[in-house]
């Protein structure tokens, strides 16, 4: 896997990397609630159409959307007919990252992160099946009228 797909392999681990990051290290310090996320939720919360995006909404999106190139990258990794390691391998490493939080004591693990980031992980896998569906029957065609060749004596 890593071998037959190095750029993507580095491209994938600088990922995870970044995410660890994000879920592992110390989080923003902000208690003044006076931060352009807080502002621009409460611009949302003053117009009926968009009342309905609470931090917790947006936290939740957020980290949907962080899994989401995860399920594209362990795809496009494990391949087509794996797709299902990549839902597996995307749901475990949600479950690392929400256990290894237990231990960090500005972190808090919370099961929304683990639905959230699952769900994210399944969204990048079903994606990357979709961007890749015309490619995988253009090559199953090119290999249906390829003459059998017969196997060498050995």
């Amino acid at each position: 896997m890593f071998r037959r797909h190095p750029l993507l392999s580095l491209i994938t681990l600088g990922y995870l990397a970044f995410v660890g990051w994000i879920t592992l290290g110390p989080q923003p310090v902000d208690g003044s609630h006076g931060s352009w996320l807080w502002r621009l939720l409460r611009f949302f919360a003053g117009h009926e159409l968009t009342s309905w995006l609470t931090y917790s909404r947006v936290e939740f999106l957020a980290n949907v959307a962080m899994f989401v190139p995860i399920g594209v990258f362990f795809l496009l990794l494990f391949g087509r007919r794996l797709w299902f390691v990549g839902i597996l391998a995307g749901v475990a490493l949600t479950l690392v990252i929400e256990g290894v939080q237990l231990f960090l004591p500005a972190r808090v693990s919370d099961v929304r992160d683990l639905v959230a980031n699952s769900l994210g992980a399944t969204i990048g896998v079903l994606v990357a099946l979709v961007l890749t569906a015309s490619k995988a029957r253009q090559l199953r065609r090119v290999r249906a009228q390829e003459p059998l060749r017969t196997r060498p004596s050995a």
